[in-house]
């Protein structure tokens, strides 16, 4: 039934929470809640209401493999860093480099093989970093800005074996289901990843910062000068339990595992589409590659379990390391469910109706601008990319079908904004990853990255507000 503007009661409820709790998931799970009572208004009714939305989100075919893919991929990373893969990786690189211009060789080529997700890019790169630091003149935070640079912001470039993928097609899809509109999910996010400009300024300036950028007047007050000696500066291990001493030393466990997901999820692509009568390129980017990087990531957890069995690692120990490395990842499948679940209560509440007969007089062309800076202010306050999106998207999709807005465009704005959270944001898992491996007070520290981040922010906006003349 329709609603009117009750429908968007919600959303407004999502936000408001997420910003004053600074608590992305209880903040979904209220507004669902309020979607279920806002149906049924029994006091009961509306309980069971709500978990009938997000019991209807889970039982998704899809959305059970996004969950199977996130797990089975946080439990691979698991079981590479119990068998000391990022440890020697670090390790080998500390010992061939040192001089900066290798270090941040290194910083950039290294996300060819670790661009699997933001924390798992800082965790390898930033022990090399904190090791090699005497010889790279630049401060503490100097140097976390870099590195962070070629987390989120290149992360959500990669359309292929990242953690990121499965979700951002995942959101993409059910708000293209709560709008009404047709489409394939993951060839949308392709063709949006040219229109996250943020991602792209952000890497250009971490790009300068690496290699052009001299220190004129270093800035340090984001160090924790009094926590920490000047002497134990390069002293990498133990900052991270990644890369702690009492692990072994074995860059390959780390370099094989991630290849092989990759390799494996572009033949099975590939395969699945000429199973379906594709060829060529077509038979490459499908609608079923959801299916190739559960099976890539599968196959190769399996393969590595057996290889490190007969290397004489005991079974116990792995299977309690793939459960720990999964369960890492329950947070963000929660999260999921309540962004399912929120989708489920919108459509039921009849949100994409209210959406085409309340905003159909925004410009199409500036719908992409409008919601890029008002996620940027949403992702900054609750410190999360995958819940901006996931509460952005659909009100993104819903105006951009509404007002014939280029989806591509639209989507590539609402990854942007997220991004920009990711980054910037001092509650950010990314800020306070890179401020514990470096010892920086993480407020400072983000303090010292919102100048640059608002700058591209800033270029971001222009070009979407210049492109509303053209397009």
């Amino acid at each position: 039934m329709y609603m009117g503007w009750i429908s968007v009661v919600p959303f407004i409820v999502v936000i408001i929470a997420a910003i004053w709790t600074k608590q992305v998931i209880p903040s979904l799970l209220f507004a669902v809640v309020v979607a279920g009572y806002i149906i049924d208004p029994h006091w009961l009714g509306g309980m069971m209401t709500a978990l009938g939305f997000i019991i209807e989100g889970l039982r998704d075919e899809a959305n059970l493999k996004i969950i199977l893919f996130l797990y089975a991929f946080s439990a691979l990373i698991g079981l590479v860093k119990m068998s000391g893969g990022i440890k020697g990786f670090v390790k080998e690189a500390t010992e061939r480099i040192d001089h900066k211009k290798g270090a941040f060789i290194l910083t950039w080529l290294s996300s060819l093989g670790t661009f699997s997700a933001p924390s798992f890019r800082i965790v390898t790169i930033g022990p090399v970093m904190k090791a090699l630091r005497r010889n790279i003149p630049m401060t503490k935070q100097e140097l976390g800005f870099v590195i962070e640079t070629t987390a989120s912001p290149l992360v959500v470039l990669i359309p292929i074996a990242t953690a990121f993928v499965g979700y951002m097609t995942s959101v993409i899809e059910l708000s293209l289901q709560q709008a009404g509109t047709e489409g394939d999910a993951y060839s949308l996010y392709i063709s949006s990843i040219p229109f996250n400009f943020f991602a792209f300024s952000m890497l250009a300036v971490g790009f300068y910062m690496s290699f052009f950028h001299k220190n004129k007047k270093p800035a340090t007050d984001a160090e924790n000068m009094d926590q920490e000696k000047r002497e134990d500066d390069d002293q990498w291990e133990d900052c991270h339990p990644a890369v702690t001493k009492n692990l072994p030393a074995q860059p390959w466990h780390l370099i094989a595992p991630l290849i092989s997901v990759i390799l494996l999820t572009f033949f099975l692509m590939y395969m699945v589409g000429i199973r379906d009568g594709k060829s060529g390129f077509d038979a490459l980017i499908n609608a079923n590659v959801l299916d190739a990087m559960v099976l890539a990531v599968v196959l190769t957890l399996i393969g590595f379990v057996v290889y490190l069995k007969f290397r004489n690692e005991k079974l116990r120990k792995m299977m309690n390391t793939l459960v720990d490395g999964g369960n890492e990842m329950m947070s963000v499948i929660v999260l999921l469910a309540m962004v399912w679940g929120l989708s489920s209560g919108s459509e039921a509440l009849k949100f994409a109706d209210t959406i085409s007969k309340s905003f159909d007089w925004i410009p199409a062309g500036f719908v992409a601008v409008i919601l890029f800076v008002v996620g940027c202010g949403l992702s900054y306050f609750i410190g999360s990319s995958w819940g901006t999106w996931g509460i952005l998207m659909p009100v993104g999709i819903s105006i951009a079908t509404v007002a014939g807005s280029s989806l591509p465009i639209v989507i590539g704005a609402v990854f942007a904004s997220g991004t920009f959270g990711a980054f910037a944001s001092p509650l950010s898992d990314d800020t306070n990853t890179t401020a514990g491996i470096l010892n920086l007070n993480p407020i400072k520290y983000a303090k010292f990255k919102l100048k640059p981040a608002l700058i591209a922010a800033g270029f971001a906006s222009a070009i979407y507000f210049g492109l509303s003349f053209f397009l």
